[in-house]
């Protein structure tokens, strides 16, 4: 056989080979399902119910409760100083020492003078008892006897005085000695050992001393806010016309310009009498203790007081609200896990990052506990398209998840 014949045979048997293959392949009919996409995944959970007050925010400061200008009540050069500049003193405490032998000397010749006093008054009763005997006796005139008895007045006023100038200079001497009226943080001393004091409101002070246990807090409330309050606690406005606002105990919180939020509690124990018609503002007053003296006076801080009684709101996380022109919505899941989209009426923000939901303008666009909210992959939810949700721990959403109600 010629080798053309033989390649020809061999061609042949490979397509009857690819024919046959061909021809299996052929017989099967049944064509691959196509793969689904995956779900994409969301975590979800149910908004919340919490008990709520309104407040109102407003920017004050603190001052100490007593502040008291040290002076000298007497004349004198300064002896001692017994403080160290900024320390805390204790109500009674010795601040200054004026040199006290002048007061001293002084002291001493007031009572040369009751001893003075006392030698004449000695001698003016024995004058009166002469004179009385020789008016017995006939002798003087009812004058005389009436001259002596002016005279032992005389010098009983004198010995009288004289001791009481006694006192005074004893006093003068125990003001020499500058004492702190009250416990507080005082300042440094404006007059070194050495100088001249003088006596007088007028005269230069020695240092000054101020309350820092407890402090107060002042701030100024709006008109609008005076009248809403009135206007919600007629109740209660009734019974505080009949008793000092110290006594109505009413709380506020503060927090100071390092703080996160309101981390500090007072009492307001003072309000202004009336409403400044120049600025429409209500001057207000809070106490609150600073056993450890962290808070300064002059300090500005942030108060924050509440207006409303306790309200239960619904309330969402803020990061799940989504902003479309000027409407706000939320994206939520329906029975079938598909997401829906909710337009909200919103209310205030809360410290926490919660929301305030209040009720929608529609039945369809009015959030429940009962709603799913995707809170976060929203940037992978399409509305009308399923998802897979799972809860914030990161294991797949149950329907039979308990609502949350929050604590207050």
């Amino acid at each position: 056989m010629s080798t053309s014949l033989r390649a020809w045979g061999l061609t042949a048997r490979y397509f009857i080979l690819a024919g046959w293959f061909v021809g299996l392949a052929g017989c099967d009919s049944t064509a691959p399902e196509p793969v689904k996409p995956a779900l994409q995944r969301v975590t979800v959970e149910r908004p919340q119910q919490r008990d709520v007050v309104n407040y109102r925010d407003y920017n004050g400061w603190m001052s100490p409760s007593q502040s008291v200008e040290i002076r000298s009540r007497v004349r004198g050069h300064i002896h001692k100083i017994h403080f160290t500049d900024g320390q805390v003193v204790e109500k009674d405490q010795l601040l200054f020492e004026l040199d006290p032998r002048p007061f001293q000397a002084d002291i001493e010749v007031a009572k040369s003078q009751v001893a003075v006093a006392q030698a004449q008054l000695e001698f003016a009763v024995a004058d009166e008892v002469r004179e009385q005997d020789l008016f017995d006796k006939k002798i003087n005139t009812k004058a005389d006897i009436q001259k002596a008895i002016a005279s032992r007045k005389t010098w009983e006023a004198n010995v009288a005085a004289a001791n009481e100038d006694v006192i005074r200079k004893e006093l003068d001497l125990t003001y020499s000695r500058i004492s702190a009226p009250l416990k507080g943080k005082i300042s440094r001393a404006m007059l070194d050992v050495g100088n001249l004091v003088n006596a007088g409101g007028t005269d230069p002070i020695l240092t000054t001393i101020v309350a820092m246990d407890p402090i107060y807090i002042y701030f100024y409330v709006d008109e609008r806010t005076v009248l809403e309050y009135r206007a919600t606690h007629a109740e209660h406005t009734e019974r505080q016309s009949k008793e000092s606002l110290k006594e109505s105990q009413l709380p506020f919180e503060f927090g100071l310009e390092t703080d996160e939020g309101y981390p500090h509690k007072g009492l307001l124990d003072f309000s202004e009498n009336k409403i400044d018609s120049t600025t429409g503002t209500f001057e207000l007053r809070g106490v609150v203790e600073n056993a450890e003296t962290k808070f300064l006076p002059g300090s500005r801080v942030r108060v924050r007081v509440p207006i409303s009684e306790p309200t239960s709101v619904l309330l969402i996380p803020d990061v799940a609200i989504l902003s479309d022109q000027d409407q706000r919505y939320v994206l939520c899941l329906n029975a079938e896990n598909v997401v829906i989209r909710k337009t909200l009426n919103l209310g205030r923000l809360l410290d926490d990052g919660q929301r305030v939901i209040l009720p929608g303008h529609s039945a369809a666009d009015t959030l429940t506990t009962d709603d799913l909210l995707i809170v976060q992959g929203l940037q992978r939810a399409r509305v009308n398209y399923p998802v897979d949700p799972y809860d914030a721990e990161g294991h797949p959403f149950s329907p039979t998840t308990p609502k949350v109600t929050a604590a207050p």
